[in-house]
């Protein structure tokens, strides 16, 4: 087996054939260039040779052209002559047509298998920045989390979450004799941010069965990985959901898997596309998280290409550990254009040949400016690269083509259905039942106990002492408004959207598991 992907090679004024070596791919990449410029096709061959390697792959497919990995090119196609002639020019004599094993994931369930987390693996720390709350806000989201851990309340979705927030708001004030400052417009903000979120169609990212990276990370009988395609067309309406998504994914990555050191070929390579969305006014704790992941995570033997429009998109401490590159043409039409252009040819290892930083102008689409790791891990010349075609179906799949993989595919019914076990909302309802059930106990027997206690004063009305109870119309008027407060408080935690939550009823809700 190969121990390199071919990328592409030379020709007239290119330099020599360039190929990702398997054993540095874990060490992360960069795939970068203005629009219409061939990033696309880069990503969708770079996929393909891990598949080919037998190594597992994750990608975004944010304009839908990338479902076609699932489908063979075909000679009848309008560029299968260019194809066949870039692939003479540059030396690609292994160049054939075939199609890739894939599954398509989507957060939606509409055009791939539903892919969900639960609200305790999200966390805190990316849940505050998917719901942009401040830092008052996000001290009290670690507040619902801390006690939930403490009071054995699953946080499976976001009712869960709404439910615990309610309770949180109508005990402010005994929180915040042990946790500091609880506000209650703190919690309204929290909860008005989770709606957004719901009317987003963010509500699906959380439940149960959740995604099992092990799902991620599969060979089929021939050996070839799995390429993993979420489906982004429509989740890019809400790019804050996206970003956190798969930055959620890549931390579950790096918690979950074994260390490895440095393998021969990476267990799975992450494609993190539109990656801007991820650093765009993003708090310093956020990426400093991305930092960590993307320096530790390799020796678990995950690669990380991030693809972008320009380099500048993303933080230089990150940008530093990008060893593979890929460049396409970056536009310079105004000052701020030109000084981009000069930072990002200052990054590669320079060739004596030719100017970076006009060969970064000047590549045409499906020509990039290239630098691979080369042994020890030292950077690569750079050098005016050909993007070999691909084997691979140009463009989107058909309808009818995506329904039949999803069919067909292992993951047909593992996560179709959504599951709603006993979690926290279920659990904070049960304790609501049975203190009013308490409740309405202990008035039946306040009750009963009436006319005894009437015919007991009578016999003591001459002897000058008499045991008291308040009167009948003053019972009456609190029994009335406990009533209404415990309907008040079952039909909020009934509700998805609850603000209220009686005190009086629920203060002891947490006593007990």
């Amino acid at each position: 087996m190969s121990t390199e992907i071919f990328v592409g090679g030379g020709g007239e004024n290119y330099g020599v054939a360039q190929g990702l070596t398997l054993k540095y791919a874990n060490r992360h990449g960069l795939i970068a260039g203005a629009t219409g410029t061939g990033k696309t096709v880069t990503l969708q061959i770079l996929a393909e040779g891990f598949s080919n390697a037998g190594v597992p792959v994750f990608l975004s497919d944010v304009k839908g052209d990338l479902s076609g990995l699932a489908k063979s090119g075909t000679a009848d196609h309008k560029l299968h002559t260019a194809f066949t002639e870039r692939a003479s020019t540059i030396g690609f004599a292994d160049f054939s047509y075939h199609a890739c094993p894939v599954t398509f994931w989507d957060l939606f369930g509409e055009q791939g298998h539903p892919v969900r987390t639960t609200v305790s693996e999200m966390g805190p720390l990316l849940l505050s920045s998917l719901l942009e709350l401040s830092e008052a806000q996000e001290g009290i989201l670690n507040i619902a989390f801390r006690l939930a851990d403490e009071e054995g309340l699953p946080l499976l979705d976001l009712k869960d979450l709404q439910a615990l927030l309610v309770w949180i708001g109508e005990n402010s004030k005994s929180l915040s004799l042990r946790y500091g400052n609880v506000s209650t417009q703190s919690v309204g903000a929290i909860q008005r941010r989770l709606l957004v979120l719901e009317n987003q169609g963010g509500a699906r990212l959380f439940g149960e069965p959740a995604l099992e990276l092990a799902d991620l990370m599969r060979t089929n009988t021939d050996g070839r990985g799995m390429i993993n395609i979420l489906a982004s067309d429509k989740l890019m309406a809400a790019p804050g959901l996206y970003a956190t998504f798969l930055l959620w994914l890549l931390s579950e990555l790096f918690e979950e898997l074994p260390e490895v050191g440095d393998p021969d070929k990476p267990k799975l390579v992450f494609f993190f596309d539109e990656a801007h969305l991820l650093f765009d006014d993003a708090p310093k704790a956020l990426v400093d998280k991305v930092e960590q992941v993307a320096r530790l995570i390799r020796s678990k033997g995950v690669g990380v290409y991030f693809i972008t429009q320009n380099p500048a998109d993303v933080p230089e401490d990150i940008l530093g550990q990008l060893g593979n590159r890929f460049q396409h043409a970056l536009r310079a039409f105004t000052a701020k254009d030109r000084k981009q252009l000069r930072m990002a040819a200052e990054t590669y290892r320079e060739n004596p040949r030719f100017s970076t930083e006009e060969a970064i102008r000047e590549v045409g689409v499906g020509e990039a400016v290239t630098s691979m790791l080369m042994k020890k891990g030292v950077p690569g010349v750079v050098e005016r690269t050909l993007i070999r075609p691909p084997s691979t179906q140009l463009g989107p799949l058909s309808e009818k083509d995506r329904k039949a993989v999803m069919v067909s595919s292992e993951m047909a019914g593992k996560y179709d259905e959504t599951l709603d076990r006993n979690s926290a909302f279920e659990i904070l309802k049960t304790r609501a039942e049975k203190a009013a059930m308490d409740a309405a106990v202990a008035e039946e027997e306040a009750d009963e106990m009436e006319p005894a206690l009437r015919e007991f004063n009578a016999g003591r009305r001459y002897s000058g002492s008499r045991v008291t109870r308040s009167t009948s119309k003053r019972t009456r008027a609190s029994d009335s408004f406990g009533d209404a407060m415990t309907k008040m408080v079952m039909k909020e935690l009934t509700g998805t959207t609850g603000r209220r939550m009686v005190r009086g009823i629920l203060g002891g809700l947490f006593k007990g598991r």
